[in-house]
């Protein structure tokens, strides 16, 4: 024990301040007591309280504030690879469903031209800049998105007439009288012709048919909207967007013939001349206009060195002048129209059909 005193007078009574330590387990000491006494007046007194209640050491503090952040940073870990894995679920969910996402449709023709809006709008502008200035205020941009709207994403069997009524407005334009020249399984002939003979137009031959000659198109329900692969045959649906495309057109081009007008048929088919079933005997004639329309010259050509299946009072050509004369239009009929013939020469010209001297007879 301890005593600590300061006197501060003779003979003064007051207190004293005791300390006593107790030792310990091992020697050390356990604890501190504090006591007042009495001491002399004027000396300075204090007490101390009796041993404290035990205390938590430093070293259990930053232990607890250590278990804290360890439990904060694990929920952050945990968090995070939650949103990890929700990511993952939600791309694998995501790759799963194009996989499953509709196939485009097989068919048995040929798939949409290759680069067909490059196409349609280089022979748009050619057409309009070059070959026919006349016809400069077409927008080929308009006549292209309107083409396209017409069956992009769309089934190719369910194509109408109205899906390209747009594209007809857009690219009519007026034929001159007595050039219109229609023609049915003597396409090369008939194209040869016209171009060397620019009085004559075949429907390729106008803005629409020039734009649309040997490319083909068709949609599909699936993306990218536009089938490239394959599209459907007549066979496979009539209701498809090349047949429609030119029934319509074939329409509008003989509606808006006018004077004489002039169709080239082939005399060598095993099958006769005319057909009711083709562009001409099913569109075409049943769409002149016998008001605009004065007379109709039928140019039956057969194949040089080839079989001359039907002439002028074939079968078929007496169906072709009955369903003419119904409609009032005058007729007349040439086997082999020289001029016609003379470019058939061209790739044959020794042969006996081509000498000067060939006959060429008109009937009535």
């Amino acid at each position: 024990m301890t005593e600590l005193s300061r006197a501060a007078g003779s003979g003064a009574v007051g207190s004293s301040l005791l300390l006593s330590a107790e030792p310990g387990a091992g020697g050390g000491r356990r604890g501190v007591t504090c006591q007042r006494a009495v001491v002399p007046s004027g000396w300075e007194s204090s007490c101390c309280c009796s041993s404290p209640s035990p205390r938590r050491m430093p070293f259990q503090q930053g232990s607890a504030r250590t278990r804290q952040r360890t439990v904060l940073l694990v929920g952050i870990v945990v968090l995070l690879a939650a949103l990890v894995l929700a990511v993952v679920l939600a791309s694998i969910l995501t790759h799963g469903k194009q996989k499953v996402s509709p196939k485009m449709l097989k068919w048995k023709d040929r798939g949409t031209t290759k680069n067909l809006k490059e196409v349609i709008l280089g022979r748009c502008y050619n057409y309009v800049m070059e070959r026919y200035t006349e016809l400069g205020d077409k927008d080929c941009l308009k006549i292209w998105e309107s083409l396209k709207h017409a069956f992009i994403y769309k089934n190719p069997c369910n194509i109408t007439a109205e899906d390209y009524q747009p594209l007809m407005e857009l690219t009519s334009h007026p034929i001159p009288c007595n050039k219109s020249l229609f023609w049915s399984k003597t396409s090369d002939l008939a194209h040869r012709y016209t171009k060397s003979n620019p009085n004559f137009l075949t429907l390729e031959d106008t803005l629409l048919g020039y734009m649309a000659d040997g490319v083909s198109w068709c949609g599909d329900p699936s993306a990218p909207g536009i089938n490239y692969e394959s599209c459907p045959k007549r066979s496979e649906c009539e209701s498809n967007p090349i047949s429609v495309f030119w029934k319509l057109a074939s329409k509008m081009f003989a509606e808006a013939a006018c004077g004489v007008v002039q169709v080239i048929l082939n005399g060598s088919a095993d099958a006769g001349a005319f057909r009711s079933t083709s562009t001409f005997g099913s569109v075409e004639v049943f769409n002149l206009n016998p008001d605009k329309v004065s007379a109709v010259r039928i140019w039956l050509m057969h194949d040089i060195g080839g079989p001359q299946s039907e002439s002028c009072s074939g079968h078929s050509i007496k169906r072709l002048k009955s369903i003419l004369e119904e409609r009032n239009f005058k007729i007349a009929c040439e086997d082999n129209y020289r001029p016609v013939q003379l470019l058939q020469c061209v790739r044959n010209p020794d042969h006996t059909d081509c000498r000067l001297c060939t006959n060429t007879t008109a009937t009535p």
